[in-house]
């Protein structure tokens, strides 16, 4: 078995038997060194974004100071959800490992069709209200950041 993969299945089988979370774990490795290991963590912490793609994509990034983690590659128990994949691509990473695969883990209650589904624009309603509001001073505040001398774009 791949060692990095191995780190990442081990992390979420922790994390599963302590109650942090679903069983998802993640390891960001660069040069074939693990930076950073993690595991879903949405039980213990109430918070919906902490997958273990996100939490590994934070500690990698505050371990190396820097949000770009293009020399980086990313091993995952699971298919990275869409919120996850969004980070990963934020992240600037672009290898990502994976074990099962979206349907693998909507057969055990983690469903995310929905997001597929909207995202490619096979769903109108999405479940929640996307209503546009004060955009005229949300433009200007993009202007400001236009005009912003010492900006660092990301």
């Amino acid at each position: 078995m791949n060692a990095f993969m191995q780190i990442a299945i081990d992390e979420a089988r922790h994390g599963m038997e302590q109650d942090h979370g679903g069983p998802f774990g993640a390891v960001i490795v660069k040069v074939g060194k693990v930076v950073s290991s993690a595991h879903n963590e949405v039980l213990i912490s109430n918070d919906p974004t902490a997958h273990a793609e996100i939490l590994a994509i934070r500690q990698a990034s505050a371990i190396l100071g820097r949000f770009d983690l293009s020399d980086c590659e990313i091993y995952t128990s699971s298919q990275p959800c869409p919120m996850c994949l969004a980070a990963i691509y934020w992240a600037r990473i672009t290898t990502v490992y994976y074990g099962s695969d979206k349907d693998d883990v909507a057969a055990v209650g983690f469903d995310d069709s929905l997001f597929y589904s909207y995202i490619k624009g096979e769903l109108q309603d999405p479940g929640m209200e996307l209503i546009n509001l004060e955009r005229k001073d949300s433009l200007e505040l993009l202007m400001e950041w236009m005009e912003k001398s010492d900006k660092q774009m990301y």
